[in-house]
């Protein structure tokens, strides 16, 4: 983001601070609209990377037909509604179809669309759509557990509530099995020696 935009935003945030009644000369926040200007700039620097561009540029050819699973992928993105925290795991699995995609490159489209405002059921639609208009595979599957700051600090406070949201594309969604397996794989336990 450029300096004057970051400027910009942290003349917002001193001006939200005098409206709540703080004083914003005092030591501990002279430097705390800068300093949230610059978390808003990376928590939301989603917006400016291309999902696509960043598949592409990691995509192989393959004969694998078996199904590719990352899971437990962290992520915080941001309540669109409230602009508090959100803090989940991401499950993401797809079936090649002649292409394959560098495994760093699915935790990377997840912060792609975390690190924007958010809906946790639009994040999940965002991150299987992007993968599916790259790689073209047979199917593709996202699951997001989260918990939304929004539900546990204020409103109803219900303090460790996990939301589950899915996402299902070709085979995962058509076939029985195919689902069933991505399921036990994700809900299988982690090895002790990871």
């Amino acid at each position: 983001m450029k300096d004057d935009k970051l400027e910009q935003i942290a003349d917002a945030i001193s001006k939200i601070l005098d409206l709540l009644g703080e004083d914003t000369n005092r030591e501990g926040l002279i430097k705390t609209p800068m300093r949230v200007a610059k978390a808003l700039d990376f928590l939301t620097s989603g917006y400016n990377e291309n999902p696509h561009d960043i598949l592409n540029e990691a995509l192989f050819s393959t004969s694998n037909d078996e199904m590719v699973l990352v899971r437990d992928i962290e992520f915080y993105s941001m309540c669109e509604h409230h602009i508090l925290p959100i803090i989940g795991r991401v499950h993401v699995a797809y079936i090649p179809d002649g292409k394959v995609v560098g495994l760093s490159k699915i935790p990377r489209i997840v912060n792609v669309f975390a690190r924007r405002l958010q809906i946790q059921e639009q994040l999940t639609e965002q991150i299987a759509d992007a993968i599916s208009e790259t790689i073209k595979p047979k199917g593709v599957a996202v699951v997001v557990h989260a918990r939304h700051m929004c539900m546990e600090m204020r409103g109803v406070q219900k303090i460790n509530s996990t939301t589950v949201s899915s996402a299902l594309r070709g085979l995962f969604k058509s076939d029985e099995r195919t689902r069933s397996e991505f399921y036990d794989l994700i809900n299988s336990p982690t090895p002790s020696n990871f």
